[in-house]
């Protein structure tokens, strides 16, 4: 019996571009958020190579609210392979959590869809600062890293789809 064919989405970044859109709202936090995900792209192979650009450009925005305008129109440039979203948003004691919460994640779904570039989530919605610190630590369960290393498989996948971007 054949095999049935299977395209995996392996962690090699050697040949991809990336953009990682950052809120610079609860900054200690989105900035574990990415350095994580940075470290997690160059142990992948995004790394410089003699004179060529970095393949990491870093977009700061406000707030979370942003992060879905900005990671589409990255998207839209053509210029990378794949944008990771960080960002943070902690509930609060109004319903502006839910909303935010809801808004940024339709918006980078549909961001994706309408550009067919890889856009990941690693947008925290936390009940609390210290749910959020947790998430953002040292090591493999920050979620930056998560999201960036989500970010070169589904680009190394959609490379090998027969339809592509």
């Amino acid at each position: 019996m054949r095999d049935t064919p299977r395209i995996e989405g392996v962690t090699d970044a050697s040949s991809l571009r990336f953009a990682i859109v950052v809120s610079v709202y609860h900054r200690s936090i989105t900035n574990s958020l990415r350095d994580g995900a940075i470290a997690a792209l160059r142990q992948a192979g995004a790394v410089f190579k003699g004179s060529e650009i970095d393949p990491i450009t870093v977009v700061e925005v406000p707030g979370a609210f942003e992060i879905p305008l900005i990671a589409r129109l990255t998207a839209e440039s053509r210029s990378i392979d794949a944008v990771v979203c960080l960002g943070c948003v902690i509930r609060g004691e109004t319903p502006h959590f839910d909303y935010i919460a809801s808004a940024v994640s339709y918006g980078i779904m549909t961001a994706s869809q309408a550009t067919r570039v890889p856009i990941t989530f690693g947008i925290l919605t936390t009940n609390t600062r210290e749910e959020a610190e947790s998430r953002a630590g040292d090591g493999p369960s920050n979620k930056g890293r998560e999201a960036a290393l989500a970010a070169v498989q589904l680009a190394n996948v959609v490379a090998k789809l027969p339809s592509g971007r």
